[in-house]
């Protein structure tokens, strides 16, 4: 019998392939970096066949460094960068432009245009989300209305589009030879396409759009058989069974499955889900609604989830843009040099901000600044950030629900980061929970294949294989806590209206 499940986690920056055995103890693991692509300002593309082969070369990777083969492979999950738009020739297999990366804005135009009278709330109480640059249909339309000849590809059915868990599972089950053109819930529910309450594509807003129905892929639950991995390949034969957006693949390895549940993941961008079941709450707050999980022919569970578009990437365009540090951790050791943030605040809307503001005319600013601050105020100042944007976002999520959040299960890159875990607490007020398996999102998307093959039961199972690493408590006063708090969303206040007529989208 097959010992381990495999999990692929195609994230916004690498791609990653994580052996896991019956407890969800990581037993090995293989990652590769792509090409972070930015041909305007504003512009974010990736190659999808480098990011296909990277893929392949994980798998490769962690099957060799576990000693494993795929006879010892229960099924294979996958996990990936939601709202990342790919479009390709079923015919040929080859991409007709690079994907166009959740991060990206230049949808602007087109999603004002199709908002027209109505505004960015058109087409919410159909799909949860409000109009903007970051969902998928937006840049199909681009995609469609740009690209020499895809307009006319498209409308004969040659060419096919998915976000990129779709672009790997149909490389995976056979490409032009086969391939499964499919999706979950999870990421149709990104799109801006998909019916919440029906699970199905709408006619109407792709029509609205530009974007044939035959480009799009069948929408099928989180957890099932869609296929297998093909002749030939690392994974023969290996049942690929469980699919899951990100960000709802660390909500399910965190084992929030009851109402009211949160966790915050901590990535290149914050993304905090809250459990609704199986009720569709609809926010008033700026946040999404948004398919949480669907486990075969189980009833979808919701959630409410709050979108922050960066925060590891800050700690990132610190290294990489400023030169302030080689590696993202020293971040920390800057920040624990000074006591405070020396009064300047950081506000990274690089992309505008999302989630509970949803400005696309944000852009990022530094304030707040006199000849005290130094470079250690300005990476506790980053840091800080993040805590203070999940804030906001929480604030939204309690105004929403109706319930008080307890505490807040943590996952991600940055939850090593012990000043900023602290930090994050004394802002909520409430303790913040790390659990010893850190890596969240691919054991989600391997516990959804597992549970569709039976090496795992259900969703108790889970919750049995859970386990809590560090908790930190709330410890700072709170007159300070709201100081700092105010002082934050003054410093919002001066990001906004910065896109105008003279500026370009």
């Amino acid at each position: 019998m097959a010992d381990y499940v495999l999990a692929i986690d195609q994230g916004t920056t690498s791609s990653r392939a994580i052996v896991f055995n019956h407890s969800g103890q990581i037993v090995s693991s293989g990652q590769l970096e792509h090409d972070q692509i930015f041909p305007r300002a504003g512009w974010v593309e990736h190659n999808p066949e480098q990011i296909w082969n990277n893929v392949r070369e994980a798998v490769g990777l962690a099957l060799t460094r576990a000693n494993v083969t795929y006879t010892d492979i229960a099924a294979v999950g996958i996990t990936n960068q939601r709202e990342t738009a790919v479009v390709w020739n079923r015919r040929t297999g080859k991409p007709v432009y690079n994907a166009i990366v959740w991060q990206d804005t230049r949808t602007q135009k087109i999603v004002d245009d199709l908002g027209g009278d109505a505004g960015p709330e058109k087409y919410k109480s159909i799909v949860g989300l409000p109009l903007a640059t970051y969902f998928s249909g937006p840049k199909v339309k681009w995609i469609l209305d740009n690209v020499e000849g895809a307009r006319e590809a498209a409308d004969a059915g040659d060419l096919v589009f998915g976000n990129t868990d779709t672009w790997v599972l149909w490389n995976m089950t056979g490409g032009v030879d086969g391939g499964v053109h499919v999706t979950d819930v999870t990421n149709a529910s990104r799109t801006m396409l998909m019916d919440l309450d029906t699970l199905s594509w709408r006619e109407d807003i792709a029509a609205d759009m530009g974007i044939p129905l035959s480009m799009l892929p069948e929408i099928r639950s989180s957890s099932e058989v869609y296929g297998v991995g093909r002749p030939g390949g690392l994974l023969p034969g290996v049942p690929i069974a469980g699919i899951l957006g990100d960000q709802q693949a660390a909500t399910f390895g965190q084992a929030c499955f009851e109402v009211g549940q949160a966790k915050n993941t901590y990535g290149t961008g914050n993304f905090m889900l809250l459990n609704t079941g199986t009720e569709k709450v609809q926010s008033r707050n700026g946040l999404l609604t948004t398919v949480c999980y669907k486990i075969g022919d189980q009833p979808a569970r919701y959630a409410l989830e709050g979108s922050i578009a960066v925060t590891g990437s800050l700690i990132q365009w610190l290294r990489d843009n400023l030169g302030m540090f080689s590696d993202a951790p020293d971040v920390e050791w800057l920040a624990q040099k000074v006591e405070d943030n020396g009064g300047a605040y950081f506000v990274p809307a690089f992309s505008g901000l999302f989630a509970p503001h949803w400005r696309s005319d944000a852009r990022g600013a530094l304030v707040g600044l006199t000849r005290y601050v130094n470079k250690n105020h300005i990476a506790r100042a980053a840091l800080e950030a993040v805590a203070f944007q999940s804030r906001e976002v929480l604030d939204a999520m309690n105004a929403d629900s109706g319930v008080d959040l307890t505490e807040l299960r943590v996952d991600g890159g940055m939850v090593q980061n012990e000043l900023l875990m602290q930090f994050q607490a004394d802002q909520l007020g409430v303790d913040v929970v790390r659990p010893k398996v850190a890596e969240t999102t691919a054991l989600g998307a391997a516990y959804a294949a597992g549970i569709a093959v039976g090496f795992w039961q259900g969703e108790q199972d889970v919750i049995d294989n859970w386990a809590e690493d560090k908790r930190w408590s709330p410890s700072m006063d709170e007159s300070e806590r709201e100081r700092l708090y105010r002082n934050w969303k003054k410093a919002v206040s001066k990001t906004l209206d910065w896109v105008d007529e003279d500026v370009e989208k």
